[in-house]
């Protein structure tokens, strides 16, 4: 199986290779009739509906005919207009007022773009790649035309930095920024002339945002649509102006973008969170225990991106060249070129290399309601076998790897960064437990007003597949329900990219160009999920008859039987008395703190005097016990005895709510619920 990014390189070599085989520079006559463009975009991108800094498609003017320019003279230019249907955030790398040159690119003639056809020697694509930077209100470049032996036979026209001379000039140039659109000043607009040649001017690096664009149709329907317009001292009218430059739809699958219980299923009720009991255990063995799966499924194959392309031995992290004119790199970064590249005419300001991203997708969780004295663990990687298992091994962090079946794959692989803005690089290390059964690499999150955030960054993908990535949460605590801690309460969480405002960037900051800010941003279209919660470990007692009239009086006793022989944890706490005759008048009693191993005793007539009806004992502790005496005031003529019914043992699981696990005690006897 060929590798789908090699496979898609070469396509679009070969595309760009039909388009330019003829010529690429012309001028061989005086005149070829009309100068006409053509836009076109080749190939349409998916966009991610989250994305405020997503890359368009490329879009590309093949121009013919016109008038020869005379030898030495000064090209006529022109300042050619790219429009989006929302804002443009390319990088900006200066900027006046509220325009900004930016590290959106044109390029004339395709440069660089090896093994294509040269009609003249040294130009056209064989031309060595110069830049122009404009000023935020014109175009600095001047070229020249000059007439070159053509490869096979004649002369052709090609521009010249010189006015006597044969010279490359400038092929590259910056454009500027306002709002929604982008505009390339002074574009040396040379005619082809000749019939059967064909001048190119590649439009790339334009980022918009699209966030917001995504809805009201079918997914991948939602078209963003780009309108190129030309004007200046020279006249030409471009053909199909309006391109789609990409479709908009979610990144992040919205039903498969969830949360899953430890073993990476959805039962039993994992949309109620995984429960935990206050009275524990908070932790196996010294180590936290299994809480939940986050998974991260693409809604397409390129929704999750490296910061570069990978190569065949190394990911897709390290920044590299992307200079290649026409090649899809299916990466965070667009056409990627030093700043430092040769400049004529001045030099941007600024410090980040043009087209490269800061960052490949980050990932992020955002937990929220965490219990006080709850600790939160992700794993540093995604886990290989997708179970939060603690002896699940990380994946392998390479790409291009030959599988069983001799198929190149690119292993999905993500890592743990220290924030979601913070520079590339910054990953995380592991959390040391001393098990040696932990393989597992874990780390400690930071818990501050019970809120926490973990940020992986992809390092590895693969385009050709929609990928799920999963990261495992832990959790740890010291169990201690004579104090309420932990306090019972359900922790929440949001799956989204990253980074989103408002901590990085505001809202209205992210939506915009900036010099700034970093790329890629994102905005946050996610909704809180439950992934875990703490439960007051509970006993309901059932008393069924209690009585104190026509001379009748029943005796009660709650015993907290959490002391005993084999080491139970000990528990403390009150009971409520709840009483149901039909009427609702009695009101429910607070028996106070039970102590461990101690009994609570009290009369019906003390506490719900005129009670006929039944009574549930709702006790904040496990493993209490009921008893309930009935008879004749003095107990002269009738009396009998019963213990009450446990209804449910370590929640209170009514309604057709889901049951709640019970730790069980080696060596305490078992409490059922009936």
């Amino acid at each position: 199986m060929v590798d789908f990014r090699r496979w898609i390189t070469a396509l679009a070599v070969l595309a760009i290779f039909a388009g330019l085989a003829s010529a690429q520079v012309g001028g061989g006559g005086t005149s070829g009739g009309p100068l006409t463009c053509t836009a076109t975009v080749a190939v349409p991108p998916q966009l991610r509906a989250e994305g405020l800094t997503e890359l368009i498609g490329d879009i590309v003017l093949a121009c013919s005919g016109g008038t020869a320019t005379p030898v030495g003279t000064a090209i006529p230019t022109a300042n050619i207009t790219v429009s989006l249907g929302t804002q443009v955030t390319s990088r900006i790398l200066s900027s006046t007022g509220t325009t900004g040159i930016s590290e959106a690119l044109l390029l004339i003639d395709e440069p660089g773009a090896a093994g294509l056809a040269t009609p003249v020697a040294g130009f056209g694509p064989a031309a060595p790649q110069i830049g122009c930077s404009p000023t935020t209100t014109g175009g600095t470049c001047t070229l020249f035309a000059q007439n070159q032996p053509a490869v096979n036979g004649g002369t052709l026209q090609v521009a010249s930095a010189s006015a006597t001379a044969a010279v490359n000039g400038p092929n590259m140039f910056l454009g500027v920024l306002a709002s929604n659109q982008v505009t390339f000043f002074g574009i040396p607009i040379l005619a082809p002339v000749s019939s059967g040649t064909t001048r190119i001017f590649r439009i790339t690096n334009v980022r918009a945002n699209v966030a917001g664009l995504g809805g009201g149709g079918l997914a991948g329907t939602t078209q963003l649509l780009a309108s190129v317009s030309i004007s200046g001292s020279t006249s030409v009218p471009v053909n199909n102006p309006v391109q789609i430059a990409g479709f908009v739809q979610a990144g992040l699958n919205p039903t498969l973008t969830r949360v899953r219980n430890a073993n990476n299923s959805d039962a039993p009720a994992t949309s109620n969170g995984s429960p935990f009991q206050q009275c524990g255990p908070g932790s196996t063995g010294g180590r936290p225990l299994g809480a939940a799966v986050l998974q991260y499924t693409e809604n397409f194959g390129t929704a999750f991106k490296t910061r570069v392309a990978p190569t065949a031995t190394t990911s897709g992290q390290a920044p590299s060249l992307q200079n290649i004119p026409g090649t899809i790199y299916n990466s965070e970064s667009g056409f990627v070129i030093p700043q430092s590249f040769a400049i004529v005419g001045g030099v941007a300001t600024g410090s980040n290399t043009i087209g490269l991203a800061d960052y490949g997708t980050r990932l992020k969780a955002v937990f929220n309601n965490i219990p006080a004295g709850v600790r939160i663990f992700v794993s540093t990687t995604n886990l290989a076998s997708n179970t939060s298992s603690v002896t699940t091994p990380q994946p392998p962090a390479v790409t291009g790897v030959t599988n069983a079946a001799g198929a190149t794959v690119n292993t999905s692989y993500a890592q743990l960064v220290n924030g979601e803005a913070s520079p590339e690089g910054s990953f995380l290390a592991s959390t040391t437990f001393t098990s040696s059964a932990q393989t597992t690499a874990l780390t400690e999150l930071s818990v501050a007003g019970g809120s926490a955030t973990a940020v992986w960054e992809v390092i590895n993908t693969d385009a050709t597949r929609n990928e799920t990535l999963n990261f495992g949460v832990w959790t740890q605590f010291t169990a201690n329900p004579g104090n309420n801690s932990p306090p019972p309460g359900v922790a929440t969480v949001n799956l989204s990219y990253a980074p989103t405002a408002p901590v990085p960037f505001s809202s209205t900051a992210g939506a915009t160009a900036s010099g700034s800010l970093t790329i890629p941003r994102f905005a946050d279209t996610s909704t809180a999920k439950n992934i875990l919660v703490i439960n007051i470990c509970q006993t309901l007692l059932l008393f069924p008859f209690v009585t104190n009239v026509s001379g009748f009086d029943t005796g009660i006793a709650i015993a907290n039987t959490s002391t005993d022989p084999v080491g139970t944890a000990a528990q403390n706490g009150k009971c409520t008395l709840n009483w149901y005759d039909g009427t609702g008048k009695t009101p429910a009693v607070d028996t106070g703190n039970i102590a461990t191993g101690t009994v609570y005793t009290t009369l019906a007539s003390t506490s719900a005097a005129g009670f006929t009806g039944y009574m549930m004992a709702l006790c904040n502790f496990q493993y209490a016990h009921g008893f309930a005496f009935i008879s004749d005031i003095g107990a002269r003529n009738l009396a009998m005895g019963y213990l009450a019914l446990v209804v449910n043992n370590g929640g209170v699981v009514r309604d057709g709510a889901p049951p709640q696990p019970v730790p069980a005690k080696a060596g305490h006897f078992m409490d059922r619920a009936l």
